[in-house]
């Protein structure tokens, strides 16, 4: 299927699951995922053993997903992105996968193993399954290909009223400090940090609106409200499929985001360990990456299911390697991101 949604129906359905913040089927597996990622597409493997999805619980951003966990919140299997792994970790919220019982892990690129945080001599904590990008999406009916060349756009004031921004303070943070010329977010400075917190500062007063799902973008953009967003994927995919005049700058002269998400395995699941590695390994099956693609515009981690799908619609996904400077959203120190989530959050309201 091309698309789970429609514009209209999309957001509904998304706000209704995250007001409903379950969708039950099978009892002895829980899911804790983004909206989207419920289809059964991205497990079809799972299904077809077990005859049914399992249940999901849906959240909004990884922090929201965090403090419910930490909270009590009891799942088997959660979709964090890499960045907040370390945080997992130190909370003592999850266990090391068992890699014999996951059955493409041999296929599985290197490089987004490639860190202690994920992988070290207790075993696999992190399983990266699905990569994507955060750049500039935009109106190309209403907004010129030169306007969009540099991420200094989002402060200027022409387009004021007609931005909109990830309501998510990872990606701002990336955004905030490629403009201010740091691609690499594993050691920023002090100065380097209000040097970026002073450029969200003068870009808030652009903003309408922060969006906090894709399908909420997409209609913020396909109203006219919004013509020039820093988006995932997700949303130009939406936008495309409903026909929308849509563009997706992946390489300002800055550059853009690159983020990776994957699966945990929480401590005292409530559900089988055995449906935890089933529905991993169908998220790992090679006819998976085509429908990542499809649904959501993300690639896999899985280099047999990469190599399923052409180039060419890699492209048309906007998921294909591309030249340029990328800020990968890699881990960071729990006390730096900490400290951006806060920071973020007085730029929001204002101070």
């Amino acid at each position: 299927m091309s698309r789970l949604f429609t514009l209209t129906s999309g957001t509904a359905l998304a706000l209704s699951l995250v007001a409903s913040s379950a969708l039950a089927a099978d009892g002895e597996l829980t899911v804790f995922d983004w909206s989207s990622f419920e289809d059964p597409s991205l497990f079809q493997t799972y299904v077809d053993k077990h005859g049914d999805s399992p249940t999901f619980s849906i959240f909004a951003d990884d922090d929201e997903a965090f403090q419910k966990l930490t909270s009590g919140f009891k799942v088997d299997v959660a979709h964090p992105c890499a960045q907040m792994v370390q945080k997992y970790r130190d909370a003592g919220l999850i266990e090391p996968w068992d890699t014999s019982k996951i059955t493409n892990y041999d296929k599985i690129d290197p490089s987004f193993l490639n860190s202690p945080i994920f992988k070290d001599d207790a075993g696999l904590w992190y399983m990266p399954t699905d990569y994507a990008y955060t750049a500039v999406a935009y109106n190309t009916a209403d907004v010129p290909a030169e306007d969009v060349a540099s991420l200094q756009i989002f402060a200027d004031p022409k387009y004021q009223g007609r931005i909109s921004l990830p309501d998510n303070a990872d990606d701002v943070w990336a955004l905030a400090l490629l403009a201010t010329g740091v691609s690499d977010w594993s050691a920023v400075s002090d100065e380097q940090f209000k040097a970026a917190a002073d450029w969200l500062r003068t870009v808030h007063p652009n903003v309408v609106a922060y969006w906090s799902d894709p399908s909420q973008l997409s209609q913020l953009m396909a109203s006219g409200e919004v013509q020039i967003a820093w988006s995932w994927n997700d949303a130009v995919a939406i936008l495309q499929s409903e026909g929308f005049t849509v563009g997706f700058n992946r390489q300002p002269k800055e550059g853009a985001s690159k983020f990776f998400c994957g699966f945990v395995n929480l401590k005292d699941g409530p559900g089988k360990e055995d449906k935890a590695y089933d529905f991993l390994n169908g998220w790992l099956d090679d006819q998976t990456a085509k429908a990542l693609l499809t649904l959501v515009g993300y690639a896999t981690t899985q280099t047999a299911g990469m190599a399923t799908i052409a180039p060419e619609e890699l492209a048309a996904g906007y998921a294909d390697p591309l030249p340029g400077t990328y800020l990968t959203q890699t881990p960071i120190d729990p006390s730096l991101r900490d400290r951006m989530v806060k920071e973020f959050e007085q730029i929001k309201s204002g101070f």
